[in-house]
């Protein structure tokens, strides 16, 4: 088999496996790994985790695109019903903008975006040409 790494490992507390073509090798940190037999109790186990924590996040990101609109639809409303010259307006607008920004994008929003939008919504303050030191 090419690639096969034929290198010591940790030995399982279950299986005892070592380097095998038949074993799975599992990286455990770097740069220990562990060997497992295909019918081993932690193999099967992590396997297991692995698949349920697959399917979590499946479910979690289907609930969250089902139920992103709406939320997005009442930050809207809230943000259009804050009085405009009220102090906290700058951060409802940047945070309107970013959950905008969010919604337009299938991953996440990239850090030059969250910059050009916390720069137009929190500009940095210039140095003022009339406060001298002597």
């Amino acid at each position: 088999m090419e690639g096969f790494a034929e290198t010591e490992g940790e030995l399982c507390p279950d299986c005892k496996a070592g380097p095998s073509r038949e074993n799975a090798c599992v990286g455990v940190g770097l740069p220990i790994q562990m060997w497992h037999t295909p019918d081993c109790p932690q193999w099967t186990i992590m396997q297991i985790d692995w698949e349920a924590g697959s399917r979590r996040i499946k479910e979690q990101d289907a609930w969250a695109k089902d139920v992103f609109p709406a939320a997005h639809e009442r930050l809207k409303q809230a943000a259009a019903a804050m009085p405009p010259d009220t102090a906290a307006q700058p951060f409802v607008a940047a945070l309107t903008e970013l959950v905008q920004a969010q919604a337009n994008t299938t991953g996440f929003v990239v850090l030059h975006e969250w910059v050009e939008i916390l720069e137009r919504h929190f500009p940095p303050r210039l140095p003022d040409p009339n406060d001298v030191v002597e």
